[in-house]
């Protein structure tokens, strides 16, 4: 177990009069101290257990750091959760609430100087948004680390199509740690059947609208520290990139280069994240000093693929060209795919189609099928579409986009879509079938039915869908789809390929905790066109190269 500071509970009763529990790990000294408060359904009592990715919701960051640094570090456990009363409801408006209850009771504490900050990742940070939309008395600031603000489109719904992880993974590993925390106390059972609940709003309904707080990003005032990270495009990453552009308060934004939930997870919960980035942040806001936080640009990102931090005064950066590659049937000869298709920068000719059926036979965990060396080969069995080999590095920084215009024999069909950099490979290693090594960057999703576009939110790159009232399509009738995917800054490297990867599923072998489910009507046949009537194409944020 962890060495956990002295923490003492208090109940808090709140606008309904339930009773929030909240637990405070105090400082030495009479105070008044300035507060940071995380907000999460996994219980403080589990903040004895180790910080580590095998307890992948312990994301209070190091409390002890901020004890020993004159902070009042204050947790509540979320209505419904941990020893806390009322029902947990995920994300709803009660939820919301007890926030602006908490905070203000905690500014107003004789101990407190008035002044409180969020602090958390991943749940903690969904809730540090509504935090600060409520504009609670005594809110300083909020330091929004690698959080989502729209539940329905960063996650739930991907695209319109509904995911694994909040219903599945995520609610049956909040149930179990509710009802066996570390210290084998006060056992908690959760009636709500969160997986049936979410299912029941298949559109962008009034459930959705009152648990988004993307609708509202633009009543934060209070001084936003946004801080995302790249690995985590399935569920996070867009929430802070929007929460940055749209608060209109003081804001900065840093993009940082985890790979994964697990490597952030261990990243966010070491000292020297906290002492390097979030510190001075807060030592500025609620402690009133003058800290390097003061000087930092508006914009730092990390780019991967480069190993380098480049800073800019907006996101996206100023300069960034887009760039638009055509979807082509000639074959790259680079790689063993249901089609091996190029990606051009001329536009195609004549009328071309490209058509998959599924379920294929030679699927087998997921999407993904074995290659002749029995390993799992992710891109043979979906459709590619790849560039010659890149003459010049390749820096992306910004939105991305997919056109489309395909049919299908259904009345419906469902686009998974993924951005890989792909290597060279030796012609005896091609020779013997095997694809090359290659990794994926950033991924997109879209259901046909839920094509219809917001005009007044979508932009040229962004298409943004209203996801609130899916319409079927016509059996064999060609279609356009706007597809954003995920936003990325990426350097491909001279001599490797940028690959599309299409097809309408995916696999926990490629895709982790971030997978769907693939429903039994899913039999069918799809068909992508890429000619000049029907140009399907890539375009992508170009800050050099190309």
């Amino acid at each position: 177990m962890s060495h956990e500071p002295q923490r003492r509970e208090v109940m808090i009763r709140v606008h309904d009069g339930v009773e929030i529990a909240l637990a405070l790990y105090m400082p030495d000294g009479e105070g008044p101290f300035p507060v940071v408060l995380g907000a999460s359904p996994y219980r403080y009592d589990n903040n004895a257990l180790p910080a580590t990715p095998q307890f992948l919701w312990r994301e209070t960051g190091p409390i002890g750091l901020y004890v020993e640094r004159g902070y009042v570090y204050a947790q509540m456990d979320a209505r419904g959760c941990g020893k806390s009363g009322g029902e947990f409801r995920f994300l709803d408006r009660n939820e919301q609430k007890d926030l602006y209850d908490v905070i203000q009771w905690l500014s107003r504490q004789p101990w407190s100087n008035g002044k409180v900050g969020g602090i958390g990742q991943s749940y903690f940070c969904m809730l540090q948004w509504w935090m600060a939309i409520q504009r609670p008395p005594g809110l300083a600031c909020i330091a929004a680390f690698d959080g989502l603000n729209d539940p329905y489109r960063a996650s739930v719904y991907q695209g319109g199509i509904l995911g694994d992880f909040f219903g599945s993974y995520w609610w049956n590993q909040n149930r179990i740690i509710n009802r066996h925390p570390a210290n084998g106390e006060f056992s908690r059972e959760q009636p709500c059947d969160l997986n049936l609940l979410l299912q029941q709003h298949p559109a962008y309904d009034e459930f959705w609208r009152e648990r988004c707080a993307a609708e509202h990003l633009h009543q934060i005032d209070v001084p936003l520290y946004s801080i995302g990270v790249w690995g985590k495009v399935d569920l996070h990453t867009r929430g802070n990139i929007e929460g940055f552009q749209r608060a209109v308060g003081p804001k900065k934004l840093k993009m940082i280069g985890p790979v994964n939930a697990f490597v952030a997870n261990r990243e966010f919960n070491s000292r020297e994240l906290h002492e390097a980035v979030l510190l001075p942040f807060y030592d500025h806001y609620l402690k009133g000093l003058k800290t390097d936080y003061v000087d930092r640009p508006a914009v730092e990102y990390f780019v991967r693929g480069a190993d380098a931090v480049r800073s800019a005064e907006t996101w996206p950066p100023a300069g960034v060209r887009y760039v638009t590659w055509h979807l082509s049937a000639e074959t790259s000869g680079s790689v063993t795919s249901l089609n091996d298709g190029t990606l051009t920068r001329g536009k195609a000719s004549g009328e071309r189609a490209t058509s998959h059926s599924y379920p294929n036979p030679g699927w087998m965990i997921g999407v993904v099928g074995f290659g002749p060396n029995n390993q799992p080969d992710p891109a043979r069995r979906v459709l590619t579409f790849t560039t010659a080999p890149l003459e010049r590095d390749l820096e992306i920084a910004g939105p991305i986009k997919l056109v489309l215009y395909a049919s299908s024999t259904r009345d419906d069909m469902d686009f998974f879509v993924k951005l890989s950099e792909q290597m060279p490979q030796s012609a005896e290693e091609r020779g013997k079938d095997l694809n090359p090594a290659s990794y994926w960057i950033t991924k997109g999703w879209l259901r046909a039915s839920h094509r219809a576009l917001d005009p007044r939110k979508s932009t040229d790159m962004e298409p943004y869908h209203t996801h609130s009232d899916p319409q079927p399509i016509e059996p064999g009738k060609i279609y356009r789809f706007d597809i954003s995917i995920e936003p990325m800054a990426h350097r491909f490297k001279k001599g490797n390929r940028v690959r599309l990867e299409i097809v309408n599923g995916d696999s926990v072998i490629t895709d982790m905790l971030w997978t769907h489910y693939y429903t039994p009507d899913k039999i069918g046949t799809d068909t992508i066109y890429h000619s000049a009537e029907h140009p399907s194409a890539l375009t992508l944020p170009v800050t050099e190269g190309a």
